[in-house]
């Protein structure tokens, strides 16, 4: 009787703390659209700044239209609203997002120059193929990212991923057959301040 009682009383925890989760769950994404809501809209002031030129009283048209930008942000962007959203108003990742920009312009001229050099060359050094490595990122939002990133970049383009996080990329100069070699080359750079933004 004690072990049926106890075992009950268990599956009864068990539902409540379902339950529980299925309304944290089902209340977080207003939430979370609210606040997209609320920054879509302040960039899109920052956009149109200033509101009062002239001093002739506020642009009500553009306002209003930045109100309607951002609703539709936040009704359309729904994979975007995660329950990971909260980690998005952590400045740290802005910082390191800023610091992404460099790091990807630097690579984007790198890679341009080198790409130049190879169709320029009497030789035309090239060794072009498909490779196969497997990124480290589990986020969707971080491999897409990551994705464009190296399709982006001069010599290299995704071709397709797979769930388990590996890429195919053709490369314009494959120097190595080793996967881990070829990872830390084209995806090595990237990834490590992608997930400092998006992970």
């Amino acid at each position: 009787m004690t072990d049926s009682s106890t075992t009950r009383a268990q599956v009864d925890v068990a539902d409540a703390t379902t339950r529980d989760r299925s309304v944290a769950h089902s209340a977080h994404p207003l939430t979370a659209r609210l606040v997209l809501f609320a920054v879509s809209f302040a960039f899109w002031l920052l956009l149109v700044w200033p509101v009062t030129p002239d001093g002739d009283g506020l642009l009500w048209g553009d306002i209003a239209a930045g109100a309607v930008a951002a609703a539709l942000v936040a009704l359309i962007m729904r994979d975007f609203v995660t329950g990971e959203f909260a980690r998005l108003l952590n400045p740290v990742r802005y910082f390191w997002f800023a610091i992404y920009q460099f790091v990807f312009a630097y690579y984007v001229v790198r890679a341009s120059i080198d790409v130049a050099y190879r169709v320029l060359h009497p030789a035309l050094p090239i060794r072009p193929g498909i490779v196969r490595v497997k990124s480290q990122l589990r986020s969707a939002t971080a491999r897409t990212v990551l994705a464009n990133s190296i399709t982006l970049t001069p010599g290299t383009l995704t071709l397709d991923i797979t769930d388990d996080g590996t890429f195919y990329v053709h490369w314009i100069n494959v120097s190595t057959r080793d996967e881990r070699q070829a990872a830390a080359q084209i995806l090595g750079r990237f990834e490590w301040f992608i997930r400092r933004v998006f992970e």
